[in-house]
């Protein structure tokens, strides 16, 4: 039984796109009116910003911040503080600027509003780093830890990509050392791996495209997460190291983490295996310490800390001051060990994983990975690099053997051979592994107050006959008569006026026209054209429930997990509208079989409809004996983005 403690560490945090409007807003909720803006000279666009924002709030701004908070910086903005009596700090920019505004709080006690512009963490930490004579030394209070943090996307968009790999992997440190913590707790483990992964995804997509708004609020999360991690529990050896480099050897903050991470990983791993498997996994790799270090290579970030400026000849002292005080670290620190893992850090060299079929795997992972590095289309690169790594953490982690791979190759193999012009083999392994529908929802799903979408299936023929309103498309094939009434329009509803709609669907019995050689040319198949009320009538049958193609590698496929093949009753639709996305869905015969078990999972709930029983006469006057059904929807089309 695991036993732990865990605090909460409580800070407000304002987070999303153009949050940095509401600035002033926070600041009057602290009960505050004299505002000390601390900004970096870097950032004097951003700084504007949120001076606007704040308007006649501020009394004084401090430029000065500096990396690892000299007392010094902090003294001369303790006079321009005092000076003009400020009752709140607000602080814009990365890890410097954020320790300064720590730095004024514990010695005034006042409050803080953090808008960090970097991935650092230290905004929602009650931790403060200083530097005095050439000694960087650390404390923690709750006075330390900022009041409210304005998490805004927008201000990191413009952070450079080198400084954006740099800061995001120091965020990864938090969340590594969180894992190993002694007083790690089960919170802040899925707090650490969830930032893991995060940003292991997100920094990849940044170097492909470094203004992707998505990647970056996936980045900016991450950093959030792992900076509550680092409040929460303590830090180890990494941290030990970076502080002992940054603050007696001047060496740059972020950078010096980016450098020093993989080969701390590499010392602690013997003493961490569980955690480090636990790394590799969110990671998407066979090692997490070799594993970082290709990630660090492949984002062109620094390795060597001689390349940051350090001098082989001071490695010995460094790591005298690494072990000098003792503090909590998975496996023992010896002055050898360091010295060790710093002269790996020095050169640059990549560290090796403890078995080493993983560290080969992961080497060759990262070699296919970089073959793509030249890839004209930014967006291909992504995907193919995601691809492989995913697909080799597959077979890593299923051990999967020669024959396994040789069957896999060979189904598809037979997938590939059974595709013909009407059946689509590929398709319906696509739709019975849930993957058309994922890719469905991802597409489709983000425009609301419309009909929602469907997969396109296997059965859809392009350029079916055009059919005039009213028409019978059933070609007199034996069922229940269906009389279909449906409307187009936008998501105002405005009728959509020459709509071209494509409808298909199976006969009685189950199959479509493709797979009734007999028949002679398409049956339940139709394109029409909607009448200026938006309106499309037409006759048909009641669709019926059906199984899939069986007799192929899919069907062996679904034979081996014990899935049946039947898909729930339906009836496609296509619509085409000017001026408004394409819309693929299908409406299902409520009350139909296998509602809730759609072998493609297809079915969506909106889009469970009656077929409503009907007798007697019919709305163009045809002659119907005994039973017929009616279809009344209306779709809801979205307009294209303009």
């Amino acid at each position: 039984m695991r036993t732990f403690v865990y605090t909460s560490r409580p800070s407000r945090v304002v987070f999303g796109a153009g949050t940095v409007g509401r600035v002033a807003e926070e600041v009057e909720r602290l009960g505050c009116s004299r505002v000390l803006l601390l900004a970096g000279p870097s950032l004097a666009g951003i700084a504007a910003r949120v001076r606007e924002v704040l308007g006649d709030l501020v009394v004084a701004e401090f430029d000065g911040a500096a990396m690892h908070t000299p007392v010094e910086v902090t003294a001369r903005a303790l006079d321009v503080l005092t000076e003009v009596s400020a009752d709140v700090i607000v602080a814009v920019g990365g890890g410097s600027t954020t320790g300064l505004s720590k730095a004024l709080a514990v010695r005034t006690d006042l409050p803080q509003v953090i808008l960090p512009t970097t991935y650092a963490g230290s905004e929602v930490t009650p931790v403060l780093g200083e530097t005095r004579d050439g000694r960087k030394t650390t404390r923690s209070s709750p006075a330390i830890l900022p009041e409210t943090v304005v998490y805004d996307v927008d201000l990191t968009l413009s952070l450079p990509l080198p400084l954006t790999v740099t800061s995001g992997i120091n965020a990864l440190a938090h969340a590594v050392e969180a894992l190993y913590a002694p007083d790690a707790d089960p919170v802040t483990d899925q707090q650490a791996l969830d930032a893991i992964a995060r940003i292991g995804r997100a920094l990849p997509r940044l170097a492909a495209d470094p203004a992707d708004p998505e990647a970056r609020s996936d980045l900016l999360y991450a950093a959030w997460l792992a900076g509550t991690c680092l409040a929460t529990v303590g830090m180890g050896l990494h941290h030990k190291l970076c502080h002992t480099l940054g603050g007696s050897f001047g060496l740059p903050h972020a950078e010096t983490h980016t450098v020093v991470l993989p080969h701390a990983m590499a010392y602690n791993a013997p003493a961490a295996p569980e955690t480090m498997r636990r790394i590799a996994e969110a990671l998407g790799v066979p090692d997490a310490p070799s594993g970082m270090y290709d990630l660090i290579v492949s984002l062109a970030g620094p390795t060597s800390l001689r390349d940051l400026g350090m001098a082989e000849s001071d490695l010995a002292r460094a790591a005298d001051l690494a072990v000098a005080t003792p503090y909590p670290n998975p496996r023992e620190l010896t002055a050898d060990g360091i010295a060790g893992l710093l002269a790996g850090a020095w050169r640059g060299s990549r560290p090796e994983g403890p078995p080493s079929t993983e560290a080969a795997l992961a080497r060759l992972t990262e070699e296919v990975v970089a073959s793509f590095a030249r890839t004209p289309d930014p967006r291909v690169r992504t995907l193919m690099s995601d691809l492989v790594r995913r697909l080799h953490a597959f077979v890593a982690a299923n051990d999967v053997t020669d024959a396994e791979w040789q069957y896999a190759i060979d189904f598809l193999t037979r997938t590939g051979q059974i595709c013909t012009p009407t059946r689509q083999e590929f398709v319906l392994l696509s739709d019975t592994l849930g993957i058309s529908s994922a890719v469905d929802l991802l597409t489709n799903s983000r425009t609301p107050h419309t009909t929602p979408s469907a997969v396109l299936g296997p059965f859809y023929v392009a350029g079916p006959p055009e059919t005039p309103l009213g028409s019978d498309i059933s070609g007199g094939l034996h069922g229940t008569p269906l009389w279909v009434d449906v409307r187009v329009t936008d998501t105002d509803a405005r009728p959509l006026k020459d709509a071209v709609v494509d409808v298909w669907q199976s006969n009685e019995d189950g199959f479509y026209d493709v797979q009734l050689p007999d028949l002679d040319g398409p049956v339940l198949r139709a394109r029409l054209r909607s009448g200026g009320d938006g309106r499309i009538t037409f006759w048909s049958i009641l669709p019926a429930h059906y199984p899939i193609p069986a007799d192929g590698p899919v069907g062996q496929m679904l034979d081996a997990v014990g899935r049946h093949p039947y898909r729930a009753p339906h009836l496609h639709f296509m619509f085409d509208a000017p001026g408004h996305r394409r819309l693929v869905t299908q409406l299902f015969v409520a009350g139909g079989a296998y509602l809730d078990s759609d072998t493609v999972f297809g079915v969506k709930d909106a889009l469970v409809v009656g077929f409503t029983p009907q007798s007697g006469p019919t709305p163009d006057g045809r002659r119907v004996d005994g039973e017929w059904r009616r279809l009344d929807y209306t779709f809801r089309l979205a307009p294209l983005a303009g």
